[in-house]
């Protein structure tokens, strides 16, 4: 079980991460931690393509055996893409949760909000924290 976060992922507190895409786009999902804690996953509910999302807002939700518990949208955005492939496989998550187990895609409205999130680093250290 890997703790490696990448380097290049921003977070939030609540386990959020976004990996900024470079065309004005970011790609965003839930931590390796997160998914540990949450368990086995078995439903994913997504917002749709098209969607606006609001940072900070509840935009989808991630069900395990033990509890369901809502994604927070670390930008504000529409939804241009999600995951299909979690309908099916919600375990994807739990098998690459910084990869293949991506949740959506947003076009980003206000970009300068990633300047607010944690890095890798910092999020990792929230973690210690909680830890203690």
């Amino acid at each position: 079980m890997s703790n490696e976060i990448p380097g290049d992922l921003k977070f939030l507190k609540s386990h959020e991460w976004v990996r900024i895409e470079g065309d004005g786009r970011a790609t965003v999902g839930i931590s390796d931690h997160a998914q540990g804690l949450l368990g086995d996953l078995v439903y994913v509910e997504l917002p749709a393509v098209g969607d606006d999302v609001e940072a900070g807002n509840a935009c989808a939700v991630v069900e395990s055996v033990k509890a369901a518990s809502d994604v927070y949208a670390p930008v504000s955005g529409k939804v241009v893409a999600i995951n299909e492939g979690l309908a099916d496989k919600p375990e994807i998550i739990n098998e690459d949760a910084f990869g293949e187990g991506w949740l959506f895609v947003v076009e980003l409205s206000e970009p300068e909000q990633l300047n607010e999130l944690l890095s890798a680093d910092d999020y990792a250290a929230t973690m210690e924290d909680d830890d203690h």
